[in-house]
Formats: structure tokens, C-alpha cells, sequence
């Protein structure tokens, strides 16, 4: 679980630095008159905000299907084991048809 966490605080950290370049570029243009940039720059405010508001939900429902993978693998682990042991062998097989 530790990998799976440093991932998602990774993913997370790279995330906010894009939104935040983003907040860069619509603050640096904020003195431009042309229609053309005053145009861009709010549509691009609202994909900013609404991109946020999809992120945090996006991030809660990921977490809540790692967490109920994680139980149920340690609930029933031979489970697991033997569906990703079927699986291997069906993809074996599949690969190795011509």
C-alpha cells in the first residue's frame, strides 16, 4: 500500500503544479486587451476551476477503490492468487496462438 500512496501523493504534487502554471498564465494575461486573450484566458479560468473541482472528486473515488481492493485482498488473498494465476495462464495461451 506505502507504493500505491507514494504514487498517488506523486500524481497528486504534479497535478497542482500544472494547475498552478495554469493560474500563472491566466494572471499573466490579465493585462491584455485583446478580445482574442480576454477570450482564452477566461475560458481557460473556467476549465481551470472546473478541472479542480473534477480532480478532488476523481482523486476520493480512487482512493476509496484502492482501499476496497486492498481489504478484499486481504480478506480472500488465495482469491486473488488464483484469479491472477488463471489469467496468466489464459494469457499465456493466447500469446503463444497463431
Amino acid at each position: 500500500m506505502a507504493y500505491t500512496h507514494d504514487n498517488v501523493k506523486n500524481m497528486n504534487k504534479e497535478m497542482r503544479h500544472i494547475m498552478e502554471h495554469a493560474e500563472a498564465l491566466v494572471e499573466a494575461t490579465a493585462g491584455e486587451l485583446d478580445d482574442r486573450i480576454a477570450s482564452a484566458r477566461a475560458a481557460l479560468k473556467d476549465r481551470l476551476d472546473s478541472a479542480k473541482n473534477e480532480y478532488g472528486d476523481l482523486e476520493v473515488k480512487l482512493m476509496e477503490k484502492v482501499q476496497s481492493a486492498d481489504e478484499f485482498v486481504h480478506l480472500k488473498p488465495y482469491y486473488v492468487i488464483g484469479g491472477t494465476f488463471i489469467s496468466g495462464l489464459l494469457l499465456g495461451w493466447m500469446m503463444t496462438r497463431k
